[in-house]
């Protein structure tokens, strides 16, 4: 399979926060909320200036060896592995929950923009070692968010009862799952291979091993590296900070700090923190910790711990307490010697409200790099775009306006805005004559001028349903081109799952990965055209 590559601007897109393309731009009033730009200058800038002496680098290494102890790793994610314990390595992180065969096609994007990343600091900066990093969110608990797949216009679902952190639910009964994947992708040599590789993955664990092992079978050869934050020996090297958290909530203080002045700068936030951002996560429950005076609940339980008891705990079980949206950045960077984090506008824009909360807390706070973005088009779509005569950066509008732009094409200008000036115009004159012969006039006047108005927007909107009628064809095919490149009004890469792909092409991630070689800073949507496959 071959790709043409076109950008599209984010501008044109209309898909992304004013915060996010702020932020992209390097608009001033964002400076203070963050670093350093992620060029390869400020990446330098920013290698000379951080202290990562925090790093227990001995137990970061022993963590990696023994997470992925029973994975067949590759030769570069093993040396990867081992460079951990070298000051001189650094990690480039992204991160994301743990989706049913991997969820959305954005998921593929994120690793593998963090994979291109670490390629191109190897080889610009040679004297310092990058290795990706996938941190797994292992520890969340919204099972709805992760529970299906969409192939081919199909929503799949995985049916379970677990509760608590989807990270160590079971993956036993995922068989039927496996088996509904298998009918639609049909019965061939690709679809076979896909189906193999899921059931090895998904067979007899926990869905934190499964997905660390389909992500290794995907990445494996670039040298990625899979964490689980979800590890005893990790949390207590964040105790100090969830001590701190239970304490003094200053999380709390220094988010909110920031969040005021980003709102102050007309900007929509992201996230919002609770006077604690932890939660309780044992035995199949994850629920928020509160502060009642000198008690802590742990809400919809009857769990309740004083001062001493909570802190006890803490020293005896780290791994119970679990970081919410505010404190797991916060916790991966003190886990990680890690310069950049890679993620889409969303996480990006939560992340920039988080930098005062670092400095609080004396962590390095990252680099943030946009991952890439890719819209992939078919050349029998591809055909019909440009038989409708309509361009690329188009198809990013609604489809009503695409409708009317499409009809336009076919019977000149529709819009008869210019007919109605006129109107206002000669109903002008009318007005003053009128008034000054008699003023109890003028409201006949503005009457019959409403209602002429009235009349030609009706005229127009028969003019639209007329064309509409002798464009049904176009049209149709047109809201087919949507549907497949924005389903469900969702644009592609955040609603088809990747195997729809992978099936025609069994080497598509690596075409991807290719696709995505360009500088740091290019930063464009990029519209693959699918030429054969």
């Amino acid at each position: 399979m071959n790709f043409t590559k076109e950008h599209i601007p984010f501008s044109d897109t209309h898909q992304f926060s004013k915060l996010f393309l702020d932020y992209v731009n390097q608009e001033s009033a964002l400076s203070s909320h963050y670093n350093n730009y992620f060029d390869k200058e400020g990446i330098k800038k920013y290698l000379h200036t951080c202290d990562f002496s925090y790093i227990n680098r001995n137990i970061l290494y022993t963590s990696a060896k023994k997470q992925n102890v029973q994975l067949n790793l590759s030769p570069l994610t093993l040396k990867n592995i081992e460079s951990l314990q070298s000051t001189n390595t650094y990690t480039i992180t992204t991160g994301h929950q743990l989706c049913l065969f991997t969820g959305p096609l954005y998921f593929i994007y994120k690793i593998l923009t963090t994979i291109n990343c670490c390629e191109y600091l190897n080889k610009t900066i040679p004297n310092k070692h990058f290795v990706p990093v996938y941190w797994m969110a292992s520890e969340d608990h919204d099972y709805e968010e992760i529970s299906s797949a969409n192939i081919f216009g199909k929503k799949i679902k995985w049916e379970t009862q677990q509760t608590g952190k989807v990270g160590q639910f079971s993956t036993k009964g995922i068989d039927a799952t496996i088996k509904e994947l298998q009918q639609i992708l049909g019965e061939n040599e690709q679809s076979n291979s896909i189906i193999t590789l899921f059931k090895s993955c998904y067979s007899n664990q926990n869905l934190a091993d499964a997905t660390r092992m389909l992500v290794n079978e995907l990445f494996g050869e670039y040298g990625l590296v899979v964490f689980d934050g979800d590890s005893s020996e990790l949390k207590k090297l964040f105790a100090k900070e969830i001590k701190e958290e239970l304490e003094t909530g200053f999380s709390y203080n220094a988010v909110n700090e920031t969040n005021e002045t980003l709102k102050n700068l007309g900007y929509s936030l992201q996230v919002n923190p609770r006077e604690i951002n932890l939660f309780y996560a044992k035995d199949g429950i994850r629920e928020r910790i509160e502060k009642n005076g000198n008690e802590y609940k742990v809400l919809n339980t009857g769990l309740t711990f004083s001062h001493a008891e909570i802190i006890e705990l803490l020293n005896i079980e780290p791994e119970i307490f679990s970081p919410n949206v505010i404190t797991r950045p916060l916790y991966q960077q003190k886990i990680l010697p890690n310069i950049a984090y890679v993620g889409g506008p969303g996480e990006i824009a939560y992340w920039l409200q988080l930098k005062k909360e670092f400095t609080v807390s004396s962590i390095n706070f990252p680099v943030l790099i946009p991952r890439k973005f890719a819209l992939i088009i078919d050349v029998p779509s591809q055909n019909k775009i440009q038989k409708s005569g309509l361009n690329e950066k188009q198809l990013f509008n609604d489809t009503e306006s695409l409708i009317k732009e499409l009809i336009s094409n076919d019977a000149g200008q529709i819009d008869l805005s210019q007919e109605k000036d006129k109107l206002v115009i000669a109903f002008g004159t009318l007005k003053q004559k009128v008034e000054s012969i008699d003023k109890s006039l003028v409201g006949n006047v503005e009457g019959e001028l409403q209602k002429a108005l009235k009349g030609i927007e009706n005229i127009e909107q028969k003019i639209i349903r007329a064309l509409k009628t002798k464009n049904e064809t176009s049209i149709n095919q047109l809201k087919n081109i949507k549907q497949k490149l924005f389903p469900e009004n969702s644009i592609q890469e955040r609603h088809d799952n990747f195997t729809s792909y992978l099936l025609k092409n069994e080497n598509f991630v690596d075409d991807i990965k290719s696709a995505f070689k360009t500088e740091l800073t290019d930063l464009n949507i990029y519209l693959m055209l699918l030429e054969k496959g």
